[in-house]
C-alpha cells in the first residue's frame, strides 16, 4: 500500500493552495475540528444502518448510503429540508442528470455533538481558503461492501464533484484489499496514489483543481464479506447544483 503523504495542521492551508489537496492524520483532524476521538467513534455505529443505494446504474448492490443537506455561513449551520442529490452529466457521466432521493441521515446521527462540529469545522476551513461565503453543504454516509465479490467506491471513475471543496473521511476498512485513492491535477499530468487506512484520516480537495477516484475493493479472505466506510462532505458557494442548473438540464 502507498502511504498517505500527510500534511501537518500548520501546513494544511499552504499545501491545499499549492497542490489542490491535502491529507490529515487522525490526531490533526481532532485538533482541526475541536472534537475528541470518543465523540467521533460515537458516530460510527450509524454506518451499520445505511439502506441500499437504489440508483446504481451498473446493476451493483455494493453501496449503501444516507444523505443530508445544509447551509453554512460564518460559523453557523442551518438545516435544509430533505432534498434530492443532483449532479450534472458533466460531473457524473454515470449518475448525472437525475434526482436521487437517498434516505436521510438519521436524527440520532444528526444529534451527536461531533456531527455538527465536523460540518462547521470544514466550513471554517473553506472560509479560510476562499473567503467567507454562503456554502451549500451535502453530507454523504457511504458503505461499500464486497458481498458480490467486488465493491466500487467511485463507479463513475475519476471525476470532479461540481462543488468548491470536498472532504473525505475514512471511518473503517474491514476485511478488504484495494480501495486505493488517486488524486490528479485537473489540467495536468501530476498525481498521487495512496491508501487511507487509519480511522478518521481525512482527504481535503479543491474540486476545481483536482480529479479523484478510489479503486475497487475486494474481500481480503475468500468468502468473508468486507466493507469500507466513509463520510463525504461537499461545499459549494451559492446554491446547490440543481438550483443553479438551466431548466433544460434537470
Amino acid at each position: 500500500m502507498f502511504q498517505p503523504p500527510f500534511s501537518t495542521l500548520e501546513s494544511l492551508l499552504a499545501d491545499i493552495r499549492a497542490q489542490g489537496y491535502a491529507l490529515l492524520a487522525p490526531q490533526d483532524v481532532l485538533r482541526l475540528l475541536g472534537v475528541t476521538m470518543d465523540e467521533l467513534q460515537a458516530l460510527q455505529s450509524a454506518w451499520e444502518d445505511l439502506p441500499p443505494d437504489e440508483y446504481l446504474r451498473d446493476g451493483g448492490r455494493y453501496r449503501a448510503r444516507r444523505h443530508a443537506s445544509y447551509h453554512y455561513q460564518a460559523g453557523l449551520l442551518h438545516d435544509v429540508p430533505h432534498r434530492a442529490h443532483w449532479q450534472s452529466l458533466e460531473y457524473n457521466a454515470l449518475h448525472g442528470g437525475m434526482s436521487r432521493w437517498f434516505a436521510p441521515v438519521a436524527e440520532t446521527t444528526r444529534s451527536q455533538p461531533a456531527w455538527e462540529k465536523l460540518i462547521v469545522g470544514i466550513g471554517m476551513l473553506c472560509d479560510a481558503l476562499a473567503g467567507g461565503k454562503h456554502w451549500s453543504v451535502e453530507a454523504h454516509q457511504f458503505r461499500i461492501d464486497t458481498g458480490d465479490g467486488i465493491g466500487r467506491p467511485t463507479p463513475e471513475g475519476a471525476h470532479r464533484d461540481g462543488v468548491d471543496f470536498v472532504a473525505v473521511f475514512l471511518l473503517a476498512r474491514v476485511r478488504i484489499k484495494g480501495g486505493e485513492t488517486r488524486v490528479f491535477e485537473a489540467d495536468g499530468p501530476a498525481g498521487r496514489r495512496f491508501t487511507l487506512q487509519m480511522p478518521w484520516s481525512l482527504l481535503l480537495m479543491d474540486d476545481a483543481r483536482v480529479i479523484h477516484e478510489s479503486t475497487p475493493i475486494q474481500p481480503e479472505t475468500q468468502g468473508a464479506t468486507g466493507h469500507r466506510d466513509t463520510l463525504v462532505l461537499t461545499y459549494r458557494a451559492g446554491g446547490f447544483q440543481d438550483e443553479d442548473a438551466a431548466p433544460g438540464q434537470k
